[in-house]
């Protein structure tokens, strides 16, 4: 996800057998998205960029969904310049 754009929280999962050092789930979080500016038809959009960068298992996806990503906040900067 981080080589495609996208940043998640690594979160420990309820009876995992690894130490919570090693998180091993993730936490996908709204409020920065939303504070981003972004809408429900957006997030439906996110929602298919985290599927397909998650199942490209061999990387060869990766620069078309990062393309993908800038193009979507491009006009929505998580932060005032």
């Amino acid at each position: 996800l981080d080589k495609a754009g996208i940043t998640v929280n690594k979160n420990a999962i309820p009876y995992d057998p690894q130490p919570p050092s090693i998180a091993s789930g993730i936490r996908v979080g709204t409020p920065a998205t939303t504070t981003q500016g972004l809408d429900e038809a957006d997030m439906k959009v996110v929602a298919s960029l985290i599927s397909r960068a998650v199942k490209d298992a061999d990387g060869s996806e990766t620069a078309a969904v990062a393309a993908e990503v800038h193009e979507l906040v491009k006009n929505k900067p998580a932060y005032a310049s």
